[in-house]
């Protein structure tokens, strides 16, 4: 689960930093590497709302908690 939550993590700040840049400069970087319409695009947003959909009921499912890296809550 750490790995899923590292990369979900990784993704969403991708998917970020793209609406970011969509807002702020009308430059959609996923757009400009994988085509506007593109398979590929899809996919990488599909990623990203998977991750987010993925980062919220994680907590849910670990009674609040993400573990990330080297932390460990089964003790607890």
């Amino acid at each position: 689960m750490k790995i899923l939550n590292c990369i979900a993590w990784i993704i969403l700040i991708i998917g970020g930093i793209n609406w970011l840049l969509i807002g702020l400069a009308s430059w959609n970087l996923v757009g400009a590497i994988f085509g506007a319409t593109g398979i590929f695009s899809r996919i990488i947003y599909c990623l990203v709302g998977l991750s987010a959909i993925w980062l919220i009921i994680s907590p849910i499912m670990h009674r609040g908690r993400i573990s990330l890296w080297g932390e460990d809550h089964s003790n607890r």
